[in-house]
């Protein structure tokens, strides 16, 4: 049975913007966390971790199911903050975390109903899960840069994609 350390060894997690906060369109983010996601599976990543808020989280779980899909051997964990963490979305979005969850090959609900707290351990958790994170960052304070911040913290590598230009910073 592998140990933790070997697992993490072949994990890479997201962490990103809402949509309403990002500066790029869809599309380039999108496209741009494809790109990072097929450079992680040639640097020998392949289980991916999302937090599933709505944005670059989501959109990246959709692009590993994807690349999935179309014969690249990667795996999906949801890291979800509680149950039911999605129940007061649009059903636009309500309708694409149903489906990731589906396709995930694992689901972790951090805590079991909301707290306080339950968004930072779900980062953290995440990010001692991973030996690289992805990130779409826009440059604020926020949740996103607590993550890095953490990440920065624990010696995990970071490639950052700007939300302006869509471009990955290494």
């Amino acid at each position: 049975m592998p140990t933790k350390a070997e697992l993490r060894k072949h994990r890479c997690c997201f962490t990103g913007h809402r949509p309403e906060k990002l500066r790029a369109a869809e599309e380039k983010i999108k496209a741009a966390l494809t790109r990072e996601i097929k450079a992680a599976i040639s640097n020998g990543y392949s289980v991916f971790i999302s937090g599933m808020a709505r944005g670059v989280d989501l959109w990246a779980a959709e692009a590993v199911l994807d690349l999935r899909a179309r014969g690249e051997a990667v795996r999906l964990i949801c890291a979800v903050p509680y149950l039911g963490f999605e129940s007061q979305w649009e059903q636009g979005w309500r309708d694409i975390y149903q489906t990731v969850l589906g396709g995930a090959d694992l689901t972790r609900f951090i805590c079991p109903q909301y707290r306080p707290d339950c968004f930072q351990r779900r980062n953290q958790w995440m990010v001692d899960h991973s030996a690289r994170v992805i990130a779409v960052y826009n440059g604020a304070r926020g949740g996103t840069w607590n993550t890095l911040a953490y990440a920065s913290a624990q010696g995990v590598p970071v490639v950052k994609i700007s939300c302006g230009e869509g471009e990955a910073e290494r």
